[in-house]
């Protein structure tokens, strides 16, 4: 194959940090995607890697708005630790329905009685820096392609 191009399964290896060169994701497996608009990659790193083989790598920086998005006052809740089930502790993910959408908040903090809650992304409100390599490029069979995801299995 000359290249990525879509309908390419693609195989990464691949590191994210911030802006100050801090790790966020060390891609200890590799990232395996199908390329072409299929939602498995940020659009900014897909048009890095359209046309390159195996070998070659990537630098892309991403806005928070082009990552996953801006950090939303409006979704930090307190709630009491009385409102749940079970105790709460800091790390626990729980799961809401808002207007059809499927939310999931982290607890950040407990403290008197209270639980803070967070709705946005962990990484939310973050610059980030994508590198990558790609380690191997091949045509999608005719069922990732229906299916708009590669069936590859990491190394």
């Amino acid at each position: 194959m000359a290249g990525i191009a879509k309908n390419s399964v693609v195989t990464l290896d691949y590191t994210v940090t911030d802006i100050d060169g801090i790790p966020v994701d060390e891609g200890r497996e590799p990232l395996i995607y199908l390329h072409g608009g299929y939602d498995d990659v940020f659009p900014q790193i897909e048009t890095a890697l359209e046309g390159k083989s195996a070998g070659e790598s990537i630098i892309v920086n991403l806005q928070p708005a082009e990552a996953f998005g801006e950090y939303d006052a409006d979704l930090v809740r307190i709630e009491s630790v009385d409102a749940f089930n079970e105790p709460v502790e800091v790390g626990m993910q729980l799961e809401q329905t808002e207007n059809g959408n499927d939310l999931v908040f982290t607890v950040t903090d407990v403290a008197e009685g209270k639980a803070v809650l967070d709705g946005n992304h962990p990484l939310a409100g973050m610059a980030l820096v994508f590198e990558g390599t790609v380690i191997s490029v091949r045509p999608a069979s005719e069922r990732e392609i229906k299916a708009g995801k590669s069936m590859a299995t990491v190394r």
